[in-house]
């Protein structure tokens, strides 16, 4: 293997992230090599990724569909390993070949494959926000432990790390000079929707997303704006900030992607088009900068910018993820199992929309507060919240 090349394994590589992760990467041949590509179930799609970019691994987490993965590129010539457990997930996070690991598997299975790639010092592009909202303090000492390097790759995180003075990560926020953070959301596709129609949502409208094209769970968290509460949890413990030094602001353009206040007046924001390649690009090559594949703003076309304050009646999953990191403990991670579970049963037609917030307080409601010392405990509450979450459900 050609050693002047960053390798990288891309974990979720069928989702929106790792399909524009592979784009970024296919502009630059020169620069960056695949090592390992995963996906969950999408065989179609990995398989044509594993024509183009013929990697040394690929995990795909169903056994009889690894199988007929492996004889596919087997019948292309390709010598592709193809791999099939949970662990095998971090094999290809933590090995020694490679240097620079795309965390994009949504959800909580994305936790223990990306702490893999912190605890073995790679660079870790971190688009998997649950791993930070489930295990903030045990992952950030790991990533000190480990002197890996993380970048954040949710736009908003990156506007936040692109907006912050370059001595930031060794001098922390309070002596930069720095006022607030401001995190922006679009308030998705139900920003002016009256509120007494709101139990009539179908998933297919809380997936269409007036700016952005994402997955069917992100799109409907961002429905919801349980997006913006995993995000703000997240910014939390990466940039070693308590949730009052956050002001959440809509902004449904989607141009201005986050920003910073200094004690000076100063607001330094980070801006573009909403296209996740610009926040990959970024990390991917920092702190340089590559072609991404987007468009450069056109000033001339943006009309206005707007911003106002989320209204917790119409999002109250935002105030649940306000109140659980308050709490502490168990609570961040109890709301994202509860989350996830919520949202599958809606986007199955279990649930209608506005009971996602009811199932998710119910789990808070009947959980008990504990601290949460070791992963083995962030695993624990997380398996208790889904049960819970599911037993509540199956009684609505």
């Amino acid at each position: 293997m050609n050693h002047s090349f960053e390798r990288i394994t891309v974990l979720g590589a069928t989702g929106s992230i790792g399909v524009n992760t592979l784009d970024v990467i296919a502009r630059h041949p020169d620069k960056y090599q695949v090592f390992a590509l995963t996906a969950h179930r999408n065989l179609q799609l990995l398989t044509e990724q594993c024509l183009k970019f013929q990697p040394k691994f690929a995990v795909i987490t169903d056994r009889q569909k690894a199988e007929s993965l492996q004889e596919i590129l087997a019948n292309h010539g390709l010598d592709t390993q193809v791999l099939s457990s949970v662990e095998d997930l971090e094999i290809v996070a933590s090995h020694s070949d490679v240097d620079t690991v795309m965390a994009a598997i949504v959800g909580a299975a994305g936790l223990l494959p990306t702490l893999a790639a912190v605890k073995a010092s790679k660079k870790v592009l971190l688009a998997n926000k649950e791993a930070l909202v489930m295990s903030g303090s045990i992952f950030m000492q790991a990533v000190k432990d480990s002197d890996a390097t993380l970048l954040p790759i949710d736009s908003e995180h990156n506007a936040i790390f692109q907006s912050l003075p370059e001595h930031f990560v060794t001098d922390g926020i309070k002596s930069c000079g720095i006022e607030n953070i401001v995190l922006t959301g679009s308030g998705g596709p139900f920003l002016n929707k009256p509120l007494n129609e709101f139990s009539s949502i179908t998933p297919e409208e809380a997936c269409a997303h007036p700016n952005w094209d994402m997955g069917r769970k992100i799109s409907v968290d961002s429905a919801t704006m349980m997006n913006k509460g995993l995000e703000l949890i997240e910014a939390c413990w990466m940039f070693d900030v308590k949730p009052a030094d956050i002001e959440v602001l809509l902004h449904p353009q989607s141009i201005i992607h986050s920003m910073v206040r200094y004690k000076d007046g100063s607001v330094i924001s980070q801006m573009g088009n909403p296209d996740m390649r610009t926040p990959i690009a970024h990390a991917l090559a920092f702190p340089q900068r590559v072609d991404a594949g987007v468009a450069p703003l056109d000033f001339m076309q943006i009309s206005q910018l707007t911003f106002d304050k989320p209204c917790f009646e119409r999002y109250p999953c935002l105030k649940l993820a306000v109140d659980s990191i308050a709490k502490g403990g168990n609570m961040p991670t109890t709301l994202n199992a509860a989350n996830e579970i919520a949202v599958e049963a809606f986007l199955d037609e279990q649930i209608g929309f506005t009971q996602i917030a009811e199932v998710i307080q119910q789990v808070l409601s009947q959980t008990e507060y504990a601290e949460v010392a070791d992963l083995e405990a962030v695993l624990t509450a997380d398996k208790e919240s889904r049960q819970l979450a599911q037993k509540i459900i199956s009684e609505l």
